[in-house]
C-alpha cells in the first residue's frame, strides 16, 4: 500500500533523509485529477515497493511543504533522492510515463 500521508512535521525524516527514493504527491480532496492518480500511484507503490516510497502531502493542510517546492498546481509529483528532488511531474499522466520516471531515477 502507497501513500502515506506526510506533511511538515515530518517531511525531513521522511522524504529528506530517506536511503531510498521518494514519490510525492501533492494532492487537494478536490482535485479531480489528484483523485484519478491516485489509483495508478497505488499501483506503482505496490510495483515498486522496498525500492521507492511513496507519499502524499495534503496542499490544504501543509501549505509550508508546498510552497517550499514551489507547487503551483495539482497534481503535482516530486521524486526525491538524496534529499532533493530530482524530477517533477505537473498534472495526471500515463503509468507508462511514471513509470520511465522511476526507472531513470532508479538507475542513476
Amino acid at each position: 500500500m502507497v501513500q502515506n500521508i506526510v506533511g511538515e512535521d515530518d517531511f525531513q525524516k521522511k522524504v529528506l533523509d530517506s536511503k531510498v527514493p521518494a514519490w510525492i504527491d501533492f494532492w487537494a480532496q478536490w482535485c479531480a485529477p489528484c483523485l484519478a492518480a491516485a489509483p495508478l500511484l497505488e499501483d506503482l507503490a505496490a510495483e515498486y515497493e522496498g525500492r521507492v516510497n511513496f507519499f502524499k502531502v495534503n496542499v490544504d493542510e501543509n501549505n509550508s511543504v508546498a510552497r517550499k517546492y514551489g507547487i503551483a498546481a495539482i497534481p503535482t509529483m516530486l521524486v526525491f533522492k538524496e534529499g532533493r528532488p530530482v524530477r517533477q511531474v505537473v498534472g495526471y499522466k500515463a503509468k507508462r510515463e511514471f513509470k520511465k520516471i522511476l526507472d531513470e531515477v532508479l538507475a542513476e
